[in-house]
């Protein structure tokens, strides 16, 4: 099963690189990230022609986030459980036996803002529901646009991305690890250990020509699943594409 992350930023536009980009990577599942749509606009029906069933959870102009699968989907859940949230950050689903969890993790803006406490509080509502569904599901992958650089071999100037700047800042890189203790794996370390290795570059100062970028998309797998990680990576090629989106697809394929 090869399953991957996208963050489209505005499936409005984008929605020709993904018809062209599912047809040349045949994914089995996608997690997608700012659709930037209300619910009666999401082009299911398109995407049924492609041969990808979708669940989804819109709203106008921000966020928005949804799971294409070959494969019939269940147990759809919308949000975090018990965390008031109107923004549509979060959409978790099963396919086949393997649970999928979608996040559009919150920017936080700068570290010290309202917005940064925020995300901070939103992780750990994040953590708190996962270590649940955890439980009730073992096979899970977590995925998606988590706008934190895990490490520095994640971006393209540690001393830029330092513990002052927001994505790379010590809380939030200890909120990402706290995730993981709960038995998830980064499934692209498991396989490069390189640095240099982005998902998102800025539009501006030619960012994507000069690789001035960060790994902020990530695909991660549960204790269960680590040993049938078969292979992880990110697909550059459509940040070449006219009018791409900012960030390139991360993938997992898992065998067995």
């Amino acid at each position: 099963m090869k399953i991957a992350s996208w963050n489209v930023n505005s499936l409005n536009v984008r929605m020709p690189h993904l018809e062209q980009w599912l047809g040349q990577f045949q994914p089995d599942v996608v997690a997608l990230q700012e659709t930037k749509l209300e619910d009666h606009r999401f082009p299911d029906t398109a995407l049924v022609g492609l041969g990808y069933r979708s669940v989804f959870a819109g709203q106008k102009t921000y966020n928005g986030v949804a799971i294409l699968s070959r494969e019939p989907i269940a147990d759809v859940q919308v949000g975090i459980p018990g965390f008031d949230d109107v923004q549509q950050r979060v959409i978790a689903a099963t396919v086949g036996d393997v649970r999928i969890v979608n996040l559009y993790v919150v920017n936080g803006q700068d570290v010290g803002t309202d917005k940064y406490d925020y995300k901070l509080r939103w992780l750990d509502a994040v953590h708190g529901w996962l270590s649940s569904e955890l439980q009730a599901h073992p096979r899970l992958v977590l995925l998606g646009d988590f706008n934190i650089a895990p490490d520095d071999r994640d971006v393209h100037d540690p001393q830029v991305w330092n513990d002052g700047h927001i994505l790379t800042s010590t809380a939030e890189r200890t909120a990402l690890a706290r995730l993981q203790s709960l038995g998830l794996h980064d499934a692209f370390r498991l396989h490069h250990d390189d640095a240099g290795q982005f998902s998102w570059w800025d539009y501006r100062q030619a960012g994507f020509r000069r690789n001035l970028g960060l790994r902020i998309d990530l695909t991660l797998v549960s204790d269960a699943l680590r040993p049938h990680a078969a292979a992880a990576g990110i697909d550059r090629e459509p940040r070449t594409w006219d009018r791409p989106s900012d960030h390139a697809p991360a993938w997992v394929e898992l065998a067995g």
